[in-house]
């Protein structure tokens, strides 16, 4: 596959992403051969620990390639998508779940499905470039791919800043908000992996990782935990049109773009996964139950439809004037019954 290479080198397994004049984006069938490589490696004695990495300077992996959603889905037909989305998913704990070391390499652009690949590992690496970010709801969708774990675990208030704005993280921000683990100056990156396949050891990313500079997200916790002390959007938007200042406004003017229904779900998304029972299965489970949805009743198309395909960047929201009620972000989000994703390979 031109789009993906797949190799063993050393005691590695290696998964290189090969498409970066489309910013390394993740077609359907990259992400199967991905998922079989892993089953593959599993119990290979020859593979200690497993490498992904992307060429290009851009990016990791700027998401998910959703053309193909959105040509079916306009057509009515939802099937394709939600297998896609279950497909993914399936991946996505596959990874968090891995019995072996998974060490991925986060350059540039790390959005939604990329974040799903590349930061559900054990050993997640960033440098100078690194931009991590959940853009979904600007698109019409909760931030998922396992996302929502990863939101709910971050410090305080942050995952419902970064779910509802879109905000890019810094390499340090991403380790400040758990999306990354380790900063490596990227000049290093090459000896960094040839060690990596040389050993099967991921003690080279001790030895070669840095201090990482100071997180300016960090810097905004204690705001962030004030304005976004909500139970719901319309709590959260209460609380920046009263405070005002440059941050509140800058906040506002983010979430203007994104989805009002998608920003309600994610509020609410978080504030249900929260606590000792939080699970990458519960936090895949509650986004399938909406990305099922998100095409018939969400506004998942016509997102696409305004950042993609016509690239007017004028969507037509439901609820656009922000006052979305309870009843349409519980019915994004209630049980699927015999819908409901299921992580297990089916052939």
């Amino acid at each position: 596959m031109s789009d993906i290479s797949i190799r063993i080198a050393g005691r590695a397994g290696r998964i290189t992403l090969t498409r970066p004049q489309a910013l390394n984006a993740m077609t359907y069938e990259m992400c199967l051969a991905i998922e079989d490589a892993f089953d593959a490696w599993q119990d290979d004695d020859a593979v200690d620990l497993i490498v992904l990495d992307a060429i290009g300077d851009r990016a990791f992996c700027s998401g998910g390639d959703i053309a193909e959603l959105y040509a079916t889905g306009t057509k009515g037909d939802y099937a394709y998508g939600q297998k896609f989305w279950a497909d993914e998913y399936r991946l996505n704990a596959k990874i968090f779940t891995y019995p072996k070391p998974v060490v991925s390499f986060l350059q540039g652009f790390t959005m939604g499905g990329g974040v799903g690949l590349g930061c559900h590992g054990s050993h997640r690496i960033v440098g100078e470039t690194s931009q991590i970010a959940m853009p979904e709801c600007g698109i019409g969708l909760l931030p998922d791919v396992g996302g929502t774990l990863m939101l709910a675990l971050a410090p305080g208030r942050v995952g419902e800043y970064l779910g509802t704005t879109a905000t890019r993280m810094s390499g340090e921000d991403a380790i400040f908000a758990g999306f990354a683990d380790s900063y490596i100056p990227q000049g290093k990156w090459p000896e960094v992996i040839g060690a990596l396949e040389a050993s099967g050891d991921v003690s080279a990313i001790e030895s070669a990782k840095i201090e990482p500079p100071a997180s300016e997200l960090a810097g905004l916790q204690d705001q962030i935990d004030t304005l976004y002390d909500g139970e719901s959007l319309g709590d959260v938007l209460n609380n920046l049109r009263i405070k005002d200042s440059p941050f509140s406004q800058d906040c506002l003017k983010k979430m203007s773009r994104m989805s009002p229904l998608a920003m309600a779900s994610t509020i609410e998304a978080l504030h249900r996964l929260r606590g000792p029972s939080l699970s990458i299965e519960k936090a895949l489970d509650f986004e399938y139950r909406f990305t099922f949805r998100a095409m018939e009743h969400g506004d998942f198309l016509e997102g696409i439809r305004a950042a993609i395909i016509d690239k007017d960047r004028n969507p037509s929201w439901q609820f656009a004037d922000m006052n979305v009620p309870l009843a349409a972000v519980a019915k994004m989000l209630q049980p699927l019954g015999q819908d409901a994703l299921k992580l297990e390979k089916t052939i």
